[in-house]
């Protein structure tokens, strides 16, 4: 197995943190552009990166003893003209956009290394190195250290890729203060614009309005969100099952509801009308027997 030795964890907000993008008027208050149009121009210029570049993977096929595991990206000229376009081993899933349902996203990702460790579910809390560029291959962000960040605050292609691959298997702690990881995840996502900032990018950055963006990771490790700490996990919070969490608001007060520690707004937090057994078993009572549990109903 190979390992990797690095620094401790970094509790930090990355620049790929924050809200995620919405139809506000952008920048000098210009409207945003149709997000039909604006998927279908997104998808075009990351197939042609696609079509146009490849990466190491005869470094991950035929790994050297201190082989580091990151992905390198490069163009496909002169002697590496013949090498396997990326567009012929990346997969691609198909996403929603959040704010206008008749359009969906073609949401490529390289699967350079699945690994072998527990796999985040959308809400959960993860740790990751990664390295963030444009289709021209400018880099405007990246840690070599692992970042532990809240899946819920990322950019929304980045959430929807990061599910597809696992952490490490086993992680260990040295007594200097660094950390020694085996068979982790290593991938790289290309994010349409619609799936990343669109028209509001953040203020304090340079990312372009509607970029096109891609994150090369690897993938230590993950683990359960409870981002209210109501004792109940965030992925049990989503009500209508669709895998995301942005549309799940019971009580209509705003928060959703893995934001909201009391999920009917009733002046009880959600904590006192559930209950949980020494290991960790959730039960959610429901009194008046109307179908609906304690902590999603106000009038129990």
């Amino acid at each position: 197995m190979i390992k990797k030795l690095l620094f401790p964890l970094l509790a930090l907000s990355i620049l790929f943190l924050g809200a995620c993008n919405n139809d506000d008027d952008g920048p000098g208050g210009q409207p945003p552009r149709d997000r039909g149009e604006e998927a279908l121009a997104g998808q075009l210029e990351i197939e042609n990166f696609l079509s146009t570049h490849f990466y190491n993977y005869e470094e991950f096929e035929s790994p050297a003893s201190d082989f580091d595991f990151i992905i390198k990206i490069d163009t496909l000229s002169g002697d590496n003209a013949n090498k396997i376009p990326l567009i012929d081993q990346v997969d691609f899933k198909t996403v929603k956009d959040r704010f206008n349902s008749d359009v969906s996203y073609k949401l490529y990702y390289l699967n350079a290394r699945e690994g072998a460790g527990e796999s985040p579910q959308f809400p959960d809390i993860a740790s990751a190195t990664y390295e963030a560029f444009y289709t021209d291959r400018e880099i405007f962000d990246g840690s070599p250290t692992p970042v532990r960040f809240d899946l819920t605050a990322v950019i929304n292609g980045f959430q929807d890729v990061l599910v597809e691959f696992n952490g490490a298997e086993t992680i260990t702690s040295n007594e200097d203060g660094s950390i020694s990881y085996e068979n982790f995840g290593v991938g790289a996502a290309f994010i349409p614009s619609g799936l990343g900032y669109f028209n509001n990018p953040p203020l304090a950055s340079t990312i372009p309005l509607y970029a096109q963006l891609i994150f090369t990771f690897q993938l230590i490790d993950a683990e359960q969100g409870d981002q209210d700490n109501d004792g109940i996990p965030s992925v049990m919070e989503d009500v209508n099952d669709n895998g995301f969490e942005e549309d799940d608001d019971t009580d209509g007060d705003t928060a959703r509801n893995f934001e909201d520690s009391d999920d009917d707004n009733d002046g009880r937090p959600t904590r006192d009308e559930i209950e949980i057994d020494a290991q960790g078993n959730i039960t959610f009572p429901d009194v008046d027997g109307d179908g609906t549990p304690d902590y999603l109903d106000s009038d129990s």
